[in-house]
């Protein structure tokens, strides 16, 4: 007659693995991504990225950030800064300078890599913010 009702849990949101957004050659953006998604560089990107999903710097893609952290990462073009990823793969024209940590690591001949690597068996990507008042705003009564 009465059932103990078992809590809901949240699914986990699988990692996007194909291109939802591009940003193209030619345009140069400052500022920070995160999120989850799919997001090709074809121009110049100048921030951090965060997201839970897939990114491609493009052979015309340049990319300055402190960190880069995305469940895969596949770079034909530069990248100056860290980068965090289940999965990285620097193509023959990809350029990166900066530390890598991740669980699988793939070049192409004429890959450059200048930086110190690091192998885990995870690695785990922050969720998605939540979108709405920011935590560090007062709130007033």
């Amino acid at each position: 007659m009465f059932r103990k009702q078992q809590p809901q849990s949240t699914p986990a949101v699988a990692p996007v693995e194909r291109v939802t957004s591009v940003l193209g050659p030619g345009i140069l953006w400052k500022g920070n991504l995160r999120g989850s998604g799919g997001v090709r560089i074809e121009g110049a990107f100048e921030g951090d990225i965060t997201l839970r999903g897939l990114v491609v710097i493009g052979e015309s893609g340049r990319l300055v950030c402190q960190v880069l952290q995305a469940n895969t990462v596949i770079v034909a073009g530069t990248v100056n800064g860290n980068i965090t990823a289940e999965k990285l793969e620097i193509r023959g024209t990809g350029r990166v300078w900066g530390d890598v940590v991740v669980t699988s690591l793939s070049t192409e001949e004429g890959a450059f890599l200048r930086g110190q690597v690091r192998m885990e068996d995870q690695i785990e990507i922050p969720g998605e913010p939540e979108i709405g008042v920011e935590p560090s705003a007062p709130v007033e009564s």
